[in-house]
Parts: C-alpha cells; structure tokens; sequence
C-alpha cells in the first residue's frame, strides 16, 4: 500500500458525508496484476441516517464518485450498509472479496464484525457467481482483438477464486496467492505481459485456453464435493449489526450535509 496515491483517495472521499463502514481497493490492485495506467477501485460500504427511510421514495443507497487525480481515475461505488449486506446475503461474490480485500483504505469496528461473520455467508452456490462471471469474460475474451491478456488474467482469476472458495471456505482474489495452490508456471508470463501494458502479446493463446477449460471442469466438481451450505447462515446477525450501527450513528450526531464529516471517525 506504500506506493499507493492516499492523498488522492482522501480527496476522493472527501465529498461523501457519510461514516464509512469500511473502504478498500479492489480490481487490478487487488487481484495483483496492475499496470501503470491502472485506475484504483474503491470499494465500500457507509451508513445513511435512519430518516432517510421514512419517507415515500425509497433513499438512493449507492454513491458513484469519480476523481481524475494526477495518480490516475479514482473511483468510488459504495453501497448503504442495508443494500451491501443484501448483495451479500444474495450471494454476490463481487462485495464478498470487496469486504475481505486485505488493501484497506479505511476500517471501523463495523467492518471487523462483518469480517467476522464471513464464514457464515458462504454456500456452495457461491458457484453461480464465479461460473457466470468466468463465462462472460470468456467471452469477452473471445471478441476481443488483439486477444486480451487483461482479460485472459480475469478468467483464470476467477474461476481459481471460485474453487478455493468452495474447497476451502476461503476468500481468495489474489492471483499469486491463488496459484499457490494451482501452480500454473505460465502465468507469471502472463501477469509480465499486462504489467508490460499488453506489448508483448501472446504468439499462440490455444494452451492457455485449453487449461481454461480444464479449470472449468475442476469449478464445477468443486461445486459437486464442496461441503458448504445451500444457505447462509448469519441472516438476523447482520440485520442486528444494521439495526445497531444506524442507531449508533444516530445517536452519534453523524449525519448532517458536510464532506469530512466521516473524518470524526477515523480508525
């Protein structure tokens, strides 16, 4: 995180005036393959006040921010606690590794007990997520000419995500840290040619397609052994946690129109 642009992010942040359950960065960052040119994706979860659902119209629940910053495009999604914790409980694998990403930009108590009720969210159909992600960016693998390292990298990355998660209970989004278990030698040659920004490109791209396909197979036994749940099995534990965290943040006098005003707590 040392080489990372804070100062930028703080800037980035600066104009939400919300407490933050937690911030951290995603994408390439976190799945260990970025380029120079990389934009940094942040990632999050905050708290709107309990009034903003007593009205008719439904509370927009998800800030979309964006920050030009001389270190590169910053951009910011994060969703209302309640909203997060429903993607969650749905199984989306997208905000499961947006919580438990180790590159953290801004934490709180919050964020630890969710952390903590991570084992309780995973079920074996986790594996819709990976497999239906894996095959749309097959295919847009396939479309795209010339054949996209970045998005060769995605494949592997995901479809070797979903098999820890469902053998292991493990969250898993780092590529290096993934194979590991897998040992796939070619892809550090693969990870050189995207941090190389794509220049060198691939002379023949059919064995690492093929092993693809292989992979495929291993996700979906993986499917058919794990022992995970079909369920989760923390549902009234986070509508706890949202419950508590509203009315602590209430009562905290945390909620009026002015940037920074999650600053009052940092952690």
């Amino acid at each position: 995180m040392d080489k990372l642009p804070h100062r930028e992010f703080e800037q980035a942040l600066s104009g939400l005036p919300y407490r933050f359950a937690f911030v951290t960065l995603s994408g390439a960052h976190l799945y260990g393959f970025p380029s120079q040119d990389s934009d940094f994706d942040l990632r999050g979860s905050h708290l709107l006040p309990g009034e903003a659902f007593w009205g008719l119209d439904e509370p927009r629940e998800t800030e979309e921010p964006k920050l030009d910053s001389p270190s590169g495009l910053v951009e910011i999604v994060t969703h209302d606690l309640r909203k997060f914790t429903r993607l969650l409980l749905k199984r989306n694998g997208y905000v499961l590794e947006q919580l438990t990403s180790p590159l953290i930009v801004r934490t709180s108590p919050l964020h630890r007990e969710l952390l903590r009720l991570v084992p309780g969210l995973l079920t074996r159909y986790h594996y819709h997520h990976y497999r239906g992600f894996y095959h749309s960016e097959r295919r847009a693998y396939e479309r795209s000419e010339p054949r996209s390292v970045k998005k060769l990298l995605y494949c592997y990355r995901v479809l070797m995500t979903g098999c820890v998660l469902l053998r292991e209970g493990v969250v898993e989004a780092n590529l290096q840290e993934l194979n590991r278990r897998f040992d796939y030698r070619f892809l550090d040659e693969l990870v050189e040619i995207k941090l190389a920004a794509e220049r060198i490109g691939l002379d023949d791209d059919r064995p690492y397609t093929a092993e693809l396909d292989r992979l495929e197979a291993e996700l979906d036994r993986a499917f058919n052994e794990s022992s995970l749940p079909a369920e989760p099995s923390v549902r009234q534990e986070l509508n706890r946690l949202i419950i508590e965290a509203r009315r602590s943040g209430e009562d905290a006098g945390c909620y009026v129109s002015e940037s920074r005003l999650w600053s009052r707590e940092k952690t």
